[in-house]
């Protein structure tokens, strides 16, 4: 069986939407990442930091579902990672209200050593001098790293994230943060720059509208499913992330063609994290489901034409 390594935040997140409002909940890159990437059965490990304010309930979650927490460390007089935001009504932009780094601030990733020779190493949106720790932890070249960063580290530490970028695989930023790191509008040509940067494959997110996928001079578009309500948006990106994460250590085929796939079971996966605040939907997601859904985007997506 495949190992994924994933790296990034276990948190509390506090949010408002157009449809309600919560205290603390469970969030984080890493747990939507890790719950998305559990629908493939593959063997994943977290490596995050927590305080003692972390529920015990919400690592059994993760254990249940076959998620090695052993590379968590836990710092008992120490706080959580905390988050918390509101959405506008077109649920496309979000204000971000408070955040807490607390125990994230002192973070030294160690990932465990029966996971140092991971096929697959997921880098959630952190420090990117954090990520270039883990991959030096690596005992062995990994057959796939994935990188998702956002645009505050372009802001803050644009050097230490091109200095990882080059020693990643696939990319996965949104729309306007691949804007913001080649200065190009031209998704095209951006993809075009960041494939020069280092990445072999350049996702871009485009939310409700879908996601590109760039390697070389292919390029492959996959719709987000048209959905009756979106209920809250956060975490959506790292569900993707998850989903593309988990089919990719399953198949064990990094290929255009196959990453084309993975594009698809990231949107799938995706479409059922915004259903719901944080990750109630993921926590109880079936196989069948999802079979279900992909069934959905594939008549979404297929058709016969004659050309005349």
């Amino acid at each position: 069986m495949s190992k994924l390594v994933i790296v990034g935040t276990l948190a509390f997140d506090a949010i408002e939407t157009p449809f309600g409002k919560t205290d603390k909940i469970l969030g984080g890159a890493a747990t939507f990442i890790g719950l998305s990437a559990s629908q493939f059965d593959v063997d994943s490990a977290v490596v995050s930091i927590i305080g003692g304010d972390f529920p015990q309930e919400y690592l059994d979650l993760l254990s249940s579902k076959n998620i090695n927490v052993s590379g968590v460390e836990i710092v008992k007089e120490g706080k959580t990672f905390f988050w918390s935001g509101k959405y506008h009504n077109d649920m496309n932009t979000r204000d971000t209200l408070v955040t807490e780094l607390n125990t994230l601030a002192d973070f030294n990733p160690v990932v465990p050593t029966n996971y140092c020779d991971a096929e697959v190493v997921m880098l959630g949106n952190l420090h990117p001098l954090v990520q270039s720790s883990v991959l030096n932890q690596m005992t062995t070249k990994p057959k796939l790293v994935i990188l998702d960063t956002m645009n505050f580290w372009m802001n803050s530490a644009l050097t230490d994230l091109h200095d990882v970028i080059k020693r990643i695989d696939v990319i996965t930023i949104n729309d306007e943060e691949a804007r913001q790191l080649t200065g190009e509008y031209s998704l095209v040509v951006a993809a075009r720059k960041i494939h020069k940067m280092g990445p072999k494959y350049v996702v871009i997110k485009k939310g409700e509208h879908g996601a590109l996928l760039f390697h070389n001079d292919n390029v492959f578009y996959a719709p987000a499913l048209p959905l009756e309500e979106v209920f809250d948006p956060t975490g959506a990106g790292d569900t993707f992330a998850g989903g593309f994460a988990g089919y990719i250590a399953k198949t064990g085929d990094t290929s255009f063609e196959n990453m084309k796939n993975a594009v698809i079971y990231g949107s799938t996966l995706a479409s059922f994290c915004v259903e719901k605040f944080g990750t109630e939907r993921m926590k109880t997601l079936t196989h069948d489901e999802v079979h279900k859904r992909l069934l959905q985007f594939k008549k979404l997506t297929q058709f016969d034409i004659k050309l005349t």
